[in-house]
């Protein structure tokens, strides 16, 4: 279809819907198994999509679930046109997208673009031989004169990022598994094929993407080794501290100036289908914000990114959100984030930040204030702790590869938990590929539907006064500041002027907000009330939320 039959049948809606939107992440191998296989599938997503629409959020995200040999569980693409048969058909996708525009949600897609599988019918004929037509669709080089690999470059899970392929008697080079062969985005046919593959799925109706480790689309031409990055400037937001990646600053493996030409025409495709929007996965413990708002600056570049900085184990306490903003207004002024506080690549924040009940309420609320969209990941809006998983359980290399000192994923991605009254937790009836967290039992949605009080009453909660007030989705930051440890900043769009404060500790504490006509707003969230001399009480893990009229 053309852009312009595009623009004649598409509805009246929102182009910006993106800007300041609230997109629920699925991970679908964990969220409803429709089958009794043990394994989450797509018609499981369109059988809870009135659950999704009963939280307000704007969109969903689902993880990946193309054809894969699921090494990455579905990171790993071995046909970026189809779903793999554990969750179903493309007609079951259809289901999907038409339930979700029922109820009022755009539906975004986990796109995988760096690399795929190992079974790719790309990779097969790529490593067949040096002169076949896909020979530099993958990042090969020859080893060195002692045959070693070419350079030092490291992957994310541990060891060489380069494996040796003795048919070619080179080495392809994977960021990632060594089943996951990094694509050659210098090669023009490599990104034509991707923009193929993306423009299917908008033909199916998607209104967009999650793209996956968007800055690790180019790799250096020269394949120049990467500088060692001083111990003092090592931290663990994309990678454990136990995994050797971290000893490096990964300048030439990723973050490469080409991937701008790209991003625009990945944003230039989008543009042809009306009111679609992507979301990209910043990986870099060093220069997140600084690449978020490179890709973000412009109407010609990828709509919003997120970054690491509220994914990270460095407990978010005033002085740190304090950091990021100020950071993020250096390096990032005309950039759109995308806030997250948990995924499925890390410890659920609940029990990352150690969070009382009290202090996940506060966070959801200040969540739902900051200036950018927001990602909530499935079970969060239920304040699931991360799942202890026993090794003999494990599925994730990663978590296998680095045991005990980092357990993996698999905490965070145990099936979502739907009622008490049995041990799959109404997930599924047969044993789920993970087992259910008996933790997770008591706080099933059945459960917290049940009790006003419970935290998912409060998401919902929070969700809804964002959409009440544009200043909250749309509006500008008129700076984040800390006193001690009271975060407080103002948002303001079109004449109104929200303020937000939040008492980020555990000890009662006092805060002086500026004079003005002030309205007390979200006491439904346990907000606090400013006294007549603009004085703010809070106890420990309150707001306070006020609104005026310019």
């Amino acid at each position: 279809m053309s852009k312009m039959e595009h623009q004649l049948n598409a509805p009246l809606v929102d182009q910006d819907w993106w800007r300041g939107a609230v997109i629920y992440q699925i991970y679908p191998r964990s969220f409803q198994d429709s089958n009794g296989d043990g394994i989450g599938d797509l018609i499981g997503i369109a059988q809870r999509m009135g659950y999704i629409a009963s939280l307000g959020v704007d969109a969903i995200w689902i993880s990946p679930f193309f054809t894969s040999p699921m090494k990455d569980f579905g990171y790993d693409v071995s046909d970026y046109c189809d779903v793999d048969p554990m969750f179903g058909s493309l007609a079951d996708f259809d289901v999907v997208v038409a339930t979700a525009h029922q109820h009022g949600l755009k539906v975004m897609i986990d796109l995988v673009l760096s690399h795929t599988s190992d079974q790719h019918p790309w990779f097969q004929e790529s490593k067949a031989d040096r002169t076949n037509p896909k020979s530099d669709w993958y990042v090969w080089s020859d080893p060195k004169p002692d045959g070693t690999p070419p350079n030092n470059w490291l992957s994310i899970f541990g060891g060489p990022a380069w494996q040796w392929d003795a048919g070619r008697e080179q080495y392809y080079l994977h960021n990632f598994l060594l089943e996951q062969p990094d694509l050659n985005f210098h090669c023009d046919e490599v990104q034509d094929a991707l923009l193929a593959a993306t423009r299917f799925w908008l033909d199916l109706g998607v209104d967009g993407f999650r793209l996956d480790t968007i800055n690790f689309y180019f790799a250096d031409k020269d394949l120049r080794d990467n500088p060692a990055l001083p111990p003092e400037r090592r931290n663990a937001n994309i990678a454990p501290s136990v995994n050797p990646y971290n000893h490096q600053e990964h300048i030439h493996s990723k973050n490469q100036p080409e991937n701008i030409a790209f991003l625009k025409r990945f944003r230039a495709l989008l543009d042809e289908y009306p009111a679609t929007a992507c979301v990209g996965e910043v990986g870099d413990a060093q220069r997140g914000l600084e690449l978020l708002g490179q890709y973000t600056s412009g109407p010609e570049m990828v709509h919003m990114c997120y970054a690491f900085e509220f994914l990270a184990n460095t407990k978010l306490d005033a002085p740190r959100v304090v950091q990021v903003f100020d950071e993020l207004g250096r390096v990032a002024k005309d950039g759109w984030p995308c806030w997250a506080f948990s995924n499925h690549d890390v410890m659920r924040h609940t029990s990352r930040w150690d969070l009382s009940p009290a202090a996940q309420r506060l966070f959801a609320t200040l969540l739902m204030c900051l200036r950018g969209s927001v990602c909530i990941y499935q079970g969060e809006e239920l304040g699931l702790p991360e799942a202890d998983v026993d090794f003999g359980d494990l599925q994730d290399p990663y978590g296998i590869a680095f045991w005990p000192e980092f357990k993996g994923r698999d905490g965070c991605r145990t099936p979502m938990v739907w009622e008490k009254s049995n041990t799959n937790g109404g997930f599924s009836v047969n044993t789920p590929w993970l087992p259910v967290s008996p933790d997770h039992l008591n706080r099933s949605t059945n459960a917290q539907e049940d009790d006003p009080e419970a935290i998912l009453h409060h998401y919902r909660r929070a969700i809804a006064l964002r959409k009440k007030y544009p200043a909250l989705t749309k509006g500008a930051h008129g700076g984040v500041c800390a006193d001690g440890q009271v975060l407080h900043f103002t948002r303001r769009h079109q004449g109104q002027t929200l303020y937000c404060a939040f008492n980020l500790s555990g000890t009662p504490l006092s805060h002086d907000m500026p004079t003005g006509d002030w309205v007390s707003i979200g006491q439904e969230l346990g907000g606090a009330t400013p006294s007549i001399d603009h004085t703010l009480h809070l106890e420990p893990w309150q707001a306070c939320l006020a609104v005026k009229q310019d």
